[in-house]
């Protein structure tokens, strides 16, 4: 009965709220206590309890008593980290105002006038939140977010007190060092702290809490240009915030150490609560939050992070946070400075643990816990690889990036057919071209691919690059309509690993034969302004195994002379103008046939991908610039060292640079992608529809068919098909077996064309990938929260939320 009382009490205080005329004085505390002193609601009754009309309506009609339940809210949450929250009573209070302070923040958010609200001084109040001097006239929202992450190292509320509970020995929370009372074992700190699922159910609520005042970005529109940065995030990640580094610490500890199906035993999570799994999730979504802020200038910090001697201990990390090249936000800081080889290790074998999860196969179903938050992990891995150069050289040096590859790679499979995982796929394939980058990557994929994944592809025998190839065809192949603008992508990661791949199987060989006789077709060159750039990369795939990888892949050379008659409609196709309307009149299925596909057969327990369920959200994505725009070409010297090589516009550019990367004509297309890749207007083309602006003219089709690379693969037809076919003749032999024999054991060394330099295409974050991240990240966000519902149906602007 007494809690269905103070749920009415509470219901009371609302309705009161929003019907008085007069505004509330903020001294009738008789009247405010009612809103968390009273009363022991759960989050779920708060949202339910202050319903989206309500808000709105005190926001319109009492601006000032809205204005005083915000301060009013404040004040208890600095009062309560004042006092270190000794009694009960004190930390319901403490969770009550945060629900509150949760369900009210984004109705603040989306109103342009009530934004500046927390960041202004209230006049008469200054200094009532904070007693210290210096503290005089902070701002609303400072004083929330240090009061916050006092909380979150609360003896005894969030964390596990040193000191036996007496009132003599109670800690005291401005003095104590919140390095001692990390979270989690794991980076930068040793002890394992006794798991209390009520600290992890406290530290949820806060993070929560500091999650929805971040968000204030959802309610701005996206931009390119806006360089404003997000002044919640800029405040909390800055000096001012003591508890920045255990903070960090603590979230990214927790995340890398848990372990979803603990002892293993079935169906345990039916059977217990995990309140560490929610915990999780707030953390790493705080820390992709957090990380995404000021991208330019953690790049600096990676790079000086490179040289040991920079690299500070724990002792003078707190010293150094002001070097000059170093970026402002301190989780960025901290995060680009990890270096000892067991941390790094510890962040990776967590990440790679947490991304297998969901492929963990059974006897018996469903009886492991799967996590749902892969999404997440993917960001944050993918922010490591970028901010911290040392990460990724650690996770490139060993055989420890195929467990994350391999997951990668199922996410992908995964969600190809339904639209509302869009996001999903292009972080899997940003995060792979960003590996692809790296000479480590190609050499890793080599190893042979032993483990049965139920993916839905075609049982082969060979190594994770055949995987990877495999996969990346059957994206192309039978994924939706949307994914076309990434094929490029795709490509380009094949391009860069090819000089490494020393044996390709027989079904990997047939699947990029397969894609460059469906690319090659004249209907497909000619409906659109960029088709012809995905047969330059197919080419240069094949110039680049056939120059640096010969001896062992005897497979793809077969493939190629099997197919030998696409390429010699490649270096013989019409140009002139009855011939272009001739192909282009031929109506064909836009889709990739699956009929020339070798083998058919699935892996065991395989599942087909399906698409969303109807009634699915989805939430927008902005556009995502062209290969051209994020990614730099480096040329790869002698000694292996990488060379950039400028972006040359020059019509007279060097024939190797041609053969190698004429896939790039920057001015060409750059209007063209932009345009097929904007949310807005995917809806209204088809895969390969041409915009009105432009047609394909004999002009056009000359100019790049002058540089088709086939000068190697025509080389490789006409010294080996005349002897394949004599062998036939002479042997009378009808078994491919006897002729991969003979090409298997041959050589072509002095009869190839002089090997052209290897160029690899390397990410390079810009201004339009950020604004994408920003919109992937937040739209991930507002769809994993629904329990509470934090952002459902506000007036969101940084996306738009579709039902499929």
């Amino acid at each position: 009965m007494g809690n269905a009382d103070s749920k009415l009490h509470f219901r009371k205080a609302v309705v009161q709220l929003t019907t008085k005329t007069q505004p509330v004085e903020a001294s009738d505390d008789v009247f405010w206590d009612q809103f968390w002193v009273d009363s022991s609601t759960t989050v779920q009754d708060v949202f339910a309890l202050v319903p989206a009309a309500e808000i709105r309506a005190v926001r319109e009609e009492s601006p000032s008593n809205l204005a005083t339940l915000c301060y009013k809210a404040v004040e208890r949450l600095v009062r309560g980290a004042d006092s270190g929250c000794p009694s009960e009573k004190e930390r319901q209070t403490v969770l009550n105002c945060t629900r509150l302070l949760t369900r009210i923040l984004p109705y603040i958010f989306e109103d342009a006038d009530w934004r500046g609200f927390f960041w202004s001084t209230i006049p008469g109040r200054a200094g009532h939140l904070d007693h210290d001097a210096d503290d005089e006239g902070r701002p609303l929202a400072e004083s929330l977010l240090l009061a916050i992450a006092d909380l979150l190292f609360c003896p005894d509320f969030t964390i596990q007190s040193h000191k036996k509970n007496s009132p003599d020995t109670a800690d005291d929370i401005r003095a104590i060092d919140s390095c001692e009372y990390i979270w989690e074992a794991g980076v930068g700190f040793a002890q394992a702290p006794p798991l209390n699922y009520v600290h992890d159910l406290n530290r949820t609520e806060l993070l929560k809490l500091l999650l929805t005042c971040f968000s204030e970005a959802m309610y701005l529109p996206p931009s390119a240009e806006n360089k404003v940065l997000n002044p919640w995030i800029s405040f909390f990640c800055s000096t001012a915030n003591r508890h920045a580094l255990p903070l960090f610490t603590s979230l990214l500890n927790v995340v890398c150490a848990y372990d979803p199906v603990g002892y293993g035993i079935p169906y345990n999570h039916l059977l217990f609560s995990d309140y560490r799994e929610q915990l999780v999730e707030q953390a790493v979504q705080i820390l992709i939050v957090t990380l995404e802020h000021e991208a330019g200038s953690a790049a600096s910090a990676a790079l000086q992070a490179l040289d040991p001697s920079t690299c500070p201990s724990a002792e003078e990390e707190e010293q150094e946070v002001h070097t000059p090249g170093g970026p402002d936000n301190l989780f960025v800081n901290y995060l680009s400075r990890i270096h000892r080889e067991e941390d790094l290790s510890f962040v990776l074998k967590g990440l790679a643990r947490l991304l297998n999860n969901p492929l963990i196969q059974t006897y018996l179903p469903r009886s492991t816990k799967k996590i749902q938050f892969h999404q997440e992990l993917l960001i944050l891995f993918w922010k490591f690889c970028d901010f911290n150069k040392k990460f990724l050289f650690f996770v490139l040096k060993s055989s420890d990036v195929l467990d994350m590859l391999i997951p990668i790679l199922f996410y992908l499979n995964d969600a190809r057919a339904d639209q509302s995982r869009l996001g999903l796929m292009h972080i899997g394939v940003f995060i792979l071209l960003l590996l692809s980058g790296e000479r480590n990557f190609g050499v890793r994929l080599n190893k042979p691919y032993a483990l049965r994944v139920p993916m839905d592809i075609p049982v082969f025998t060979g190594t994770h690059a055949d995987l990877l190839i495999v996969i990346f065809h059957k994206i192309i192949s039978s994924g939706h309509q949307r994914l076309q603008p990434l094929f490029d992508c795709l490509l380009t990661i094949i391009v860069n690993i090819s000089p490494y791949l020393k044996s390709l199987s027989m079904v990997a060989a047939n699947k990029l034969l397969h894609l460059l006789e469906a690319f090659s077709t004249p209907w497909f060159l000619f409906s659109s302004l960029q088709n012809h750039h995905l047969v330059f990369f197919l080419l240069e795939v094949c110039n680049n195994i056939i120059q640096y990888q010969f001896d062992g892949n005897f497979n793809l050379v077969y493939a190629i002379i099997r197919k030998r008659n696409v390429f010699h409609q490649l270096a013989n196709l019409s140009s002139d103008t009855t011939s272009i309307q001739r192909a282009l009149q031929k109506k064909r299925r836009t889709g990739i046939s699956r009929a020339n596909s070798v083998e058919n057969e699935s892996m065991e327990g395989s599942r087909p991908a399906v698409p969303a369920e109807p009634g699915t959200l989805k939430a927008s994505l902005e556009a995502t610039p062209g290969i051209d725009k994020i990614t730099e070409k480096s040329q790869v010297s002698q000694d292996g060292t990488m060379i950039t090589v400028p972006h040359l516009d020059s019509p007279h550019t060097s024939k190797s640079s041609i053969a190698a990367g004429a896939s790039d004509s920057e001015s060409e297309r750059d209007h063209e992608v932009n345009r097929m890749q904007s949310e807005s207007a995917r809806s209204r083309l088809s895969s390969v529809s041409s915009t009105a602006a432009w047609s394909a003219n004999s002009d056009w089709v000359s100019s790049w068919k002058a540089k088709l690379p086939l000068q190697t693969i025509m080389r490789l037809l006409q010294v080996l098909v005349p002897q394949v076919e004599k062998i036939c003749i002479d042997k009378g032999l009808t078994d491919e077996s006897e002729i991969l024999k003979f090409l298997q054991h041959g050589t072509l060394v002095g009869l190839l064309p002089v090997p052209h330099p290897i160029l690899i295409r390397k990410y390079q974050a810009n201004a339009g990938t950020a604004m994408w991240f920003r919109t992937y990240i937040w739209g991930v966000i507002y769809l994993r929260n629904v329990d509470p519902p934090i952002w459902y149906d506000t007036d969101i602007r940084l996306f738009e939320i579709q039902r499929i």
